[in-house]
């Protein structure tokens, strides 16, 4: 057993990682500063559309124009962002919908079920991200 005063050694191979997201924190949830420097960070967006409709179809064996379309659609969305709605459709999102689609689900019900009910609630923004979707497919 080790005495309170112990140097604890980690093994070379051992990793800490962790999740903050400071876009979902609040002012009473955020991380101290001195906390946060003790980590690297490193910043991620949504992966370009090519690649990001090749995740969709990877995950979720759609075909590639409806990839290319829920990817077209997650990209409306994402411009609608501070415009009424927090978030745009993530990648997660549209496999959601995707693997709706692949099991004979409609697109449009897809979308409405797996990505506009999941961003918002508000009536008239749900009405505009149908619409959305409704023009691509």
């Amino acid at each position: 057993m080790r005495s309170c005063g112990e140097l604890l050694e980690a093994p070379d191979d051992f990793c800490l990682a962790l999740s903050y997201n400071p876009g979902y924190q609040s002012v009473l949830k955020d991380l101290k500063q001195s906390t946060r420097q003790r980590f690297v960070a490193l910043e991620f967006d949504y992966p370009n559309a090519a690649l990001e409709q090749k995740i969709v179809e990877k995950e979720t064996s759609v075909d590639a124009d409806q990839a290319r379309q829920l990817v077209k659609f997650a990209h409306m969305t994402r411009n609608l962002k501070g415009q009424g709605l927090d978030e745009g459709a993530s990648t997660r999102l549209l496999v959601h919908a995707a693997k709706l689609m692949v099991s004979g689900v409609a697109p449009v019900t897809a979308c409405r079920s797996a990505i506009a009910q999941a961003l918002t609630d508000d009536s008239g923004m749900l009405s505009a991200i149908n619409e959305l979707s409704a023009s691509l497919f």
